[in-house]
């Protein structure tokens, strides 16, 4: 196998490909990258039996500059490998490898030969061979993956809610995830529409994964989703994941349907306020933030307290209060991940009691998408 390519795109599929490899695998092939060489293409996989990236650079690509001598393939040391490649003098580089899988690479006048070990003994990917997929914009899959993803479980001894809830039916995907403290909820209408409905729960950490490598762009993301694995191919990627077994609780009812007390935001200016708060209450041992809501008076303020250093108190300022007055105590990181998720629009705040639930929705759209967090005890 022989090919020479420019750096700077090789290192962009390269960079793409070594985000599915962990060091921490039971797999030692796993550690490595495989490059794959044929007649017209260069194809780099990475995999750490949860998820497989494949990303293909093609000779068609003029900024690649990709010329192919020998088809081959072998697989390289990931980590060793890469900081070779970032590290080469030239924009150019040449790769080779020899009968005993050792590749030689060089760049202007370095020069640099490592083991490789033959690819044939690197596991296959996933068949997934639907016809059925869902097709939605890159732009708006990245939003939807950053908007729940917050909520996902980072414990194991919950498997199931490590992952986000996506059920897909009649035109309109929706997207769940909690940890049982808080939830997030988003629900979107696809215009190229399956006629598949589709129940699946794909881990948190693969959805985190691909939302790094989505760019900001309308280009359409491909979903197709086998028995036990969830495909999504955009540009000249394949991005699989596993999928989690077992049924995801029912978050529909945690949800309430009627409050007692509403106010409405800003919602980064409500940020910005808690962020202030937050800073004594992290110094705290509770890392808790109280919301007190008179009506009468018309009045939003915002605590915090520590009791090795001090308290502060701020006035809020807000669109909207109406209902009853109420003293909630949460986990000022739940509320500006929440409020975070909604950017710069106005959100409207609905509260029942002291220990109930609370729910933020944007104030022009509150169907679609919903942030609920559970308060805090503090008596």
């Amino acid at each position: 196998m022989k090919f020479s390519i420019r750096r700077s795109a090789f290192i962009a599929a390269l960079n793409d490909a070594q985000r599915a490899i962990s060091s921490k695998t039971a797999i030692d092939i796993l550690t490595g990258i495989k490059i794959e060489v044929s007649a017209s293409k260069l194809t780099l996989t990475g995999s750490d039996a949860d998820i497989s990236i494949e990303t293909v650079i093609s000779q068609e690509d003029e900024k690649a500059a990709l010329e192919i001598e020998e088809p081959g393939s072998v697989v390289l040391p990931a980590r060793f490998f890469n900081e070779i490649v970032k590290k080469l003098p030239e924009d150019t580089m040449t790769i080779a490898i020899d009968a005993r899988f050792q590749a030689t690479i060089t760049s202007g006048q370095a020069e640099f030969t490592i083991n490789g070990i033959d690819a044939e003994t690197y596991p296959h990917l996933p068949e997934i061979e639907a016809e059925n997929k869902l097709v939605i914009a890159a732009d708006i899959l990245k939003r939807i993956i950053n908007q729940t993803v917050i909520a996902v479980s980072t414990q194991e001894s919950r498997p199931i809610l490590t992952g986000i809830h996506l059920a897909y039916s009649n035109g309109e995907l929706l997207a769940v995830a909690t940890d049982s403290h808080r939830l997030s909820q988003r629900r979107i209408t696809l215009n190229d529409a399956s006629s598949q409905d589709y129940d699946i729960i794909v881990p948190g950490k693969s959805l985190n994964e691909l939302a790094k490598m989505l760019g900001d762009s309308a280009e359409n993301v491909e979903i197709r989703i086998a028995e036990n694995q969830i495909l999504f191919t955009f540009a000249n990627t394949s991005f699989y994941s596993r999928l989690l077994e077992g049924n995801y609780p029912d978050t529909d009812r945690l949800i309430p349907q009627n409050s007692e007390t509403t106010i409405e935001f800003n919602a980064v200016e409500l940020l910005h306020s808690i962020e202030r708060a937050s800073l004594l209450s992290h110094a705290g041992r509770s890392n808790v933030v109280k919301l007190t809501l008179k009506t009468s008076e018309q009045q939003a303020i915002i605590s915090g307290t520590s009791p090795e250093i001090g308290n502060v108190e701020e006035d809020l300022s807000f669109k909207q209060l109406e209902g009853n007055d109420l003293e909630i105590s949460f986990n000022p990181d739940y509320m500006k991940d929440a409020l975070a998720s909604f950017g710069q629009t106005d959100v409207k705040m609905s509260l029942t009691l002291p220990l109930r639930p609370f729910i933020l929705v944007p104030t022009e759209d509150g169907t679609n998408f919903v942030q609920l967090i559970t308060p805090v005890r503090t008596f």
